[in-house]
């Protein structure tokens, strides 16, 4: 009988390192290969993810994903996309991390690939999603054998196993290009309030000073800072700096999860803050209305599969379909303010812009053989319906007031 091997995805925390000799204990594989995939994380955590997978005697396999998984950061921005108000981050990389594990698992000739997502959260769905399009066994030993973190816990320290949680093992964070998120513990109470340590890429609000800075967009996509062009990642973590060093891009919230549950999550998203804000105002300029109003409804959509972590679905190409059309002319410059962990547009520019100054001033006359008194016409028009059904309401009230009256005296008159 050949020997069996599964691929892990990896990160060296304490889910995925009591993983390994759980997959060859409880499942009966022979190897387990480790693979991290690289979406913006801090280099620390791959050191770390190095130093145990060496520990337990695991090869592991280091994916660089970053560049892959900005365009889709980008792609996300042109689709205005968030969940219940808070940008898109960790659903956006789930995707393109299982691909890269699977891509990895194909090519050494895995048997199997394993995560160790447990039953409550999302990822494992996202993970799942793309890895079930394989004929590889999916194996989730935290979820499939109910494990807590109690239990883990102790079982890593009986088996000596190495183990490295970010501060000290109180939360639980989970760190890409995009978003950096914040859970667990204490946390999990609605009601607590967070200390400030528990942010990395924000300052304290109102600690800078006011800043301008001006994005600019090609077709959707932001293609320079402050006329600087940059490729996504460096425009990416470039605005992190500028708009983190402000406070902007924190969220404290109750998240509905696909599964039912309602989380608390606390999220840090400084650069996807600054660009969905600056791409929304520059569809303002250059969309018309029919289209900026359709268009929620495709962007509700593509980031609801988003956040299902389903971006390859054929509704999505659908979606995209759309965008990329409205897209075409939403090229320009936005200029944004940075003041008091606030991000706001105040400045707009684009040569397909569907705005007339001169047409919107108190200043002028006449525009394109259009006077003022041109409007009275539709003013008079304007609500015609509201006031014939209003008087109608009216009468049909007065009627049964008649008839009340009609029918109290009726009565008297029989006793």
């Amino acid at each position: 009988m050949s020997d069996t091997t599964v691929a892990l995805a990896f990160s060296g925390g304490l889910d995925t390192t009591v993983c390994v000799p759980l997959l060859k204990e409880e499942y009966g594989y022979d190897e387990v290969i480790g693979v991290t995939v690289d979406v913006g994380q801090p280099a620390e955590e791959f050191e770390e993810a190095e130093e145990t997978a060496d520990a337990l005697g695991v090869d592991t396999y280091v994916v660089d994903a970053k560049s892959e998984f900005a365009d889709l950061c980008l792609d996300a921005v042109r689709a205005n996309a968030d969940y219940q108000g808070y940008p898109l981050g960790t659903a956006l990389a789930r995707p393109v991390i299982a691909q890269s594990i699977l891509d990895v698992a194909l090519e050494q000739g895995c048997d199997a690939v394993a995560h160790g997502c447990t039953g409550k959260g999302n990822d494992q769905l996202r993970f799942e999603a793309v890895w079930r399009a394989s004929d590889l066994d999916v194996v989730a030993p935290v979820r499939e054998l109910g494990l807590t973190r109690d239990w883990e816990s102790e079982y890593a320290a009986e088996h000596d196993l190495p183990v490295e949680g970010g501060n000290g093992g109180d939360w639980s964070i989970d760190t890409n290009l995009w978003s950096r998120s914040v859970e667990g513990d204490a946390l999990e109470d609605p009601n607590y309030v967070p200390p400030e340590d528990i942010y990395e890429w924000t300052d304290t609000p109102g600690d800078a000073e006011t800043e301008l800075v001006e994005i600019t967009f090609e077709e959707g996509y932001p293609v320079a800072v402050d006329g600087s062009e940059m490729d996504p990642v460096t425009l990416v973590e470039h605005l992190n700096s500028v708009a983190g060093a402000h406070g902007v891009g924190r969220t404290d919230m109750m998240e509905d999860r696909m599964l039912g549950l309602k989380v608390r999550e606390n999220y840090e998203h400084p650069a996807a803050t600054a660009l969905l804000t600056a791409h929304e105002a520059l569809e303002g300029l250059v969309l018309t209305h029919e289209e900026r109003q359709f268009k929620q409804q495709v962007d509700a959509q593509w980031s609801q599969k988003a956040y299902e972590g389903l971006v390859m679905a054929p509704l999505v190409d659908a979606l995209e379909g759309f965008i990329a059309s409205t897209q075409e002319r939403v090229t320009g410059t936005v200029t944004l303010k940075f003041e008091g962990g606030q991000c706001r547009p105040v400045g707009r520019d684009s040569e397909y812009a569907t705005y007339s100054e001169s047409a919107a001033s108190f200043d002028t006359e006449t525009v394109d053989g259009i006077a003022q008194e041109d409007a009275t016409g539709v003013a008079k028009y304007h609500g015609f319906q509201t006031r014939l059904a209003n008087s109608a309401k009216a009468k049909q009230q007065e009627a049964k007031s008649v008839d009340a009256v009609t029918d109290g005296g009726t009565d008297d008159g029989d006793q």
